[in-house]
């Protein structure tokens, strides 16, 4: 599984020129699943975006997570980070999961990030989207793999 994650001030997402939705304060979090991926790895990356702590504190140190933020996270499929672009100009993406598997994994991953707390908003799988964001910091996480 591979996941970005942006720290946003809001962000939404469009289809068709209308907003599908919308969030405040919280994580873009653009997620593709691969060939070899299923449930455990889903489960570590919710648990793991989470709770991982990228807001600041009251000093300003960053040592808050969405939970504690009340921050809510805007979930985008992009089977395009499962891109290798090493041997020619045409980038690959073989190493992405069938529709239907990376469809269920991602329905999966988005109700598992909503059962530890999370407040979630979705873009909708298989269309052609534009993301809007506003980053914050920027403060931008690459997630690669399951669990170590």
């Amino acid at each position: 599984m591979k996941a970005v994650l942006q720290r946003v001030a809001e962000a939404s997402v469009d289809l068709q020129g209308q907003t599908i939705a919308a969030i405040g304060s919280g994580l873009v979090v653009l997620v593709c699943a691969e060939k070899s991926d299923g449930e455990a790895e889903a489960d570590f990356f919710a648990r793991k975006i989470a709770n991982m702590r990228l807001f600041a504190d009251a000093e300003g140190k960053t040592n808050l997570s969405l939970l504690d933020v009340a921050g809510e996270a805007l979930v985008i499929s992009q089977f395009t980070l499962a891109a290798d672009w090493r041997k020619g100009n045409r980038p690959s993406f073989s190493a992405a999961a069938d529709p239907a598997t990376a469809e269920r994994l991602y329905d999966y991953f988005c109700g598992k990030l909503a059962a530890e707390g999370v407040p979630v908003k979705k873009g909708r799988f298989r269309s052609h989207m534009r993301v809007n964001l506003v980053n914050d910091g920027p403060v931008t996480i690459w997630m690669d793999g399951g669990e170590k």
